[in-house]
Order: C-alpha cells, then sequence, then structure tokens
C-alpha cells in the first residue's frame, strides 16, 4: 500500500527535507532552530512566537518544551501579526492550526511511515514517546490520527 501525504504533512516532509532532518534522532529544539533562521529564548512564561523568536517555556518538562516548539514554530511560519488584536473565533482558528501543525511537525508521518509499530496500543504509545521525545497525551492523539488517516486514506484508495 502506498501512503500518500495531506498538504500538512507534504508541508511538514518539504520542511524538514530542505532543513536536511530525515531522523527521528535529529529532530530537536537545538538541532532544528538556527537552520530555519529562528531564535529560542526559554523563560517563565507561557511559550510564544513574535518575530522569529520562540519563547519557551522554562517550567515544563523536555517533553512538553519540544511539543511548545512545534505551536509556536507553526505561529512563527505561518501566523503574522498579533493575536490579541484578532477576533476570538481567529484566534481560536490559529491556535487550533498550531496544536494540528505540532501533532505531524513532532511526530512527522513520514518517519512514523517508517515505523514497525506494535499492535498492541499501549506499547505503540511508548514506542512514540521514546522515539519522539514527547508525552504521552500527546503521542496517544498523534497516534490515534495517524491511524484515522490511514484507515481513510487506504479506503478511499480502494
Amino acid at each position: 500500500m502506498n501512503n500518500t501525504y495531506n498538504n500538512l504533512e507534504e508541508y511538514i516532509a518539504q520542511l524538514l527535507n530542505r532543513i536536511d532532518i530525515f531522523h527521528p534522532h535529529e529532530l530537536s529544539i537545538g538541532n532544528i532552530y538556527p537552520r530555519l533562521g529562528l531564535t529560542v529564548h526559554y523563560i517563565p512564561h507561557d511559550s510564544m512566537a513574535i518575530a522569529g523568536n520562540l519563547f519557551l517555556d522554562n517550567r515544563k518538562n523536555e517533553e512538553a518544551q519540544w511539543q511548545d516548539f512545534g505551536h509556536e514554530l507553526c505561529h512563527a511560519l505561518w501566523h503574522a501579526g498579533d493575536q490579541a488584536i484578532l477576533p476570538l473565533s481567529m484566534r481560536e482558528y490559529q491556535e487550533w492550526k498550531a496544536e494540528n501543525f505540532s501533532q505531524h511537525f513532532c511526530i512527522p508521518s513520514l518517519m512514523l511511515n517508517k515505523m514497525r509499530l506494535p499492535n498492541n496500543e499501549n506499547e505503540a504509545i511508548w514506542m512514540i514517546m521514546e522515539t519522539f521525545g514527547v508525552e504521552r497525551w500527546f503521542a496517544e492523539k498523534r497516534l490515534q490520527q495517524y491511524l484515522r488517516n490511514l484507515i481513510f486514506g487506504w479506503e478511499e484508495s480502494r
């Protein structure tokens, strides 16, 4: 079965390819931000992105910071302006997009496709957590999303 990517998955695959990231062990904040011309600051405040600067909450664990990095990276790459002046519905939309981006960026489909995930859901979640350095809830959500896309993609290709 051939895997097809949606627009977001294709965008992330091309982005990672452009900055020479091909394997899960290469996915790290310190390895990625300089390749994208961004700056990262660790501060005791909620994470945010402002004008090419990503501010990550230094009170969070490494896994949560990685997930926040993916979220804020979306804002840095795709969203311009000050969210505070946007209508609530637009802010919510941008936050939803950034969360979805983070799921796909931190655990890219092109890398999941190369893994042999266990049939046991808990073991698969654990493998994703360990491989991609994410928290359990994040790995579980991404696995469900990935499997759903595989099933629907397979049914559409029949």
